[in-house]
C-alpha cells in the first residue's frame, strides 16, 4: 500500500499564519500542472510497486485548479500507478473557491471526500487569520457539498486564537457539530517564524493565549467532539466510524508516500526526500529530467524515531511486537526502560502488546513521546 500526495502551491490570498510553500502568482500553473504529470512518471518507482490507496491534493490552495487540470493529473496518476478501486481521492478546499458548479465539477471528475480550511465560525477571527470566507459563506459550502453529494466531509477547526474565548469557541463547536460532517482536525495556533502572525507577535500586537485556557480549549474539544460521535483517533484529528482519514493514517501508520510537486516529501521507509521549494526551480528541474531534490538515508535511530511519533499519536499506538522485529531487542529495551514512568502515572496504559497515551496522558503527549526518543 502506498498513496500520493499532491502540492498545490497557489493561493488567491496568504493567511498571516501560513508557513507553507505557497505563492500568490497563478502565471506558472499550467507549466506547474505540466510537471506535476512528468515528475510521477520520472518518480513511480520510489515506492516500488505497490498500490495506491489514497490521493491527497494539499496546498497552499487546491482549489485553485481547474476541471482540466485535474483530469490530466488524473489520467497520468492512473497511467503510472496501480491504483485501488475504492481508492479515497481528498480535496483540501477553501470555502470561498467552492461553488455549486465547481462542487459539481469536483464530483464528475473523481474526487470523494472534501476537507475545508474553515478555522472558525466566528467573523472576527477570520478577518483577523486573513481568510477569504466569512462564517456563513463556510456553512453555505458544506451544505451545498452534502447536496452535491459529498458524503465524506472534514473541516478544519483552530483554537488558541488570540482572543479567542471559550465561549467562543464552544460556539464555533456548536456550529461544527450541528453541520452533521464526517470528520474534523483541530490545531493550535503556532506563530510559525517568518510568517506575518510573528512578526506580529514580535512586536506586541498579538499576544499568544495563555497555556491554562489553551488546555481548556483542548479539553473541551475532546469532550464535545466525543459526545457528538467522533472518534479521536490522532491528536488532532476526530472522525466518525468508518471515516477516519485513510490518508493521513497512512503517514501515521507507516506507508510509503510519494509526494508530488514543490516542496513536497516522499518516504520509502528506507529514506525521506523532499522536493526543492520553487515552483520556477521545480518544473525546470522535472524539464530536465534530472529534479531538484534533497534526500536522508535513515538510519535505525532514525525510523525508530519515525516509529514512536508516528504511532503514539493515534488511539492505536505502537505494537511491541512491531517494535522488536522491525529494530531488534536493543530498542525494545530502550522504550520498555524510559516509557514506565509513563506506565506508572497512568499517562500511557497497555492493551496486548501496545503501547498507548491515555486520556490523562494526551495533554503531555509531547513529553511522553520526547521520552521514547532514541538519543545517541
Amino acid at each position: 500500500m502506498a498513496v500520493i500526495y499532491i502540492h498545490v502551491p497557489f493561493c488567491k490570498t496568504r493567511c498571516i499564519y501560513c508557513d507553507f510553500y505557497t505563492r500568490t502568482n497563478m502565471d506558472q500553473k499550467t507549466p506547474y500542472v505540466d510537471a506535476i504529470c512528468k515528475e510521477m512518471v520520472l518518480r513511480a518507482n520510489y515506492i516500488g510497486n505497490e498500490t495506491i490507496e489514497t490521493i491527497y491534493f494539499g496546498g497552499g490552495t487546491p482549489s485553485q485548479l481547474s476541471e482540466a487540470d485535474f483530469k490530466a493529473i488524473f489520467e497520468a496518476i492512473f497511467s503510472a500507478f496501480e491504483v485501488t478501486d475504492n481508492v479515497e481521492i481528498t480535496l483540501e478546499a477553501n470555502p470561498d473557491d467552492l461553488s455549486v458548479k465547481y462542487i459539481d465539477m469536483l464530483r464528475r471528475v473523481g474526487f470523494n471526500r472534501l476537507s475545508m480550511g474553515v478555522q472558525s465560525f466566528d467573523d472576527a477571527q477570520l478577518q483577523f487569520l486573513n481568510r477569504r470566507h466569512s462564517a456563513q459563506k463556510a456553512i453555505n459550502t458544506v451544505k451545498a457539498s452534502q447536496q452535491a453529494g459529498f458524503s465524506n466531509i472534514s473541516i478544519d477547526l483552530m483554537y488558541g486564537l488570540p482572543d479567542l474565548s471559550i465561549e467562543m469557541w464552544n460556539k464555533t463547536l456548536d456550529q461544527a457539530i450541528s453541520l452533521n460532517i464526517q470528520h474534523i482536525s483541530s490545531y493550535h495556533l503556532i506563530y510559525e517564524q517568518g510568517t506575518k502572525l510573528y512578526r506580529l507577535l514580535q512586536k506586541g500586537e498579538v499576544k499568544s493565549a495563555e497555556e491554562e485556557t489553551s488546555v481548556e480549549m483542548f479539553s473541551i474539544l475532546i469532550e464535545r467532539l466525543q459526545q457528538a460521535g467522533f472518534i479521536h483517533y490522532e491528536i488532532s484529528n476526530f472522525g466518525k466510524e468508518g471515516y477516519f482519514s485513510r490518508h493521513n493514517s497512512s503517514y501515521w501508520l507507516g506507508a510509503k508516500y510519494l509526494g508530488l510537486g514543490p516542496s513536497a516529501h516522499s518516504y520509502n521507509r528506507e529514506n525521506r526526500c523532499w522536493n526543492i521549494s520553487s515552483i520556477a526551480k521545480y518544473i525546470q528541474g522535472i524539464e530536465n529530467r534530472k529534479p531538484f531534490i534533497e534526500e536522508e538515508d535513515l538510519d535505525p535511530p532514525t525510523r525508530y524515531n519515525d516509529f514512536i511519533l508516528t504511532g503514539m499519536r493515534t488511539m492505536w499506538g505502537i505494537s511491541t511486537t512491531d517494535l522488536k522485529n522491525q529494530f531488534g531487542e536493543e530498542f525494545l529495551d530502550y522504550c520498555n526502560k524510559n516509557i514506565r514512568k509513563h506506565l506508572q502515572s497512568g499517562d500511557v496504559i497497555t492493551e496486548g502488546d501496545r503501547y498507548k497515551i491515555s486520556r490523562q496522558g494526551i495533554f503531555i503527549s509531547d513529553s511522553i513521546m520526547s521520552d521514547l526518543m532514541y538519543i545517541e
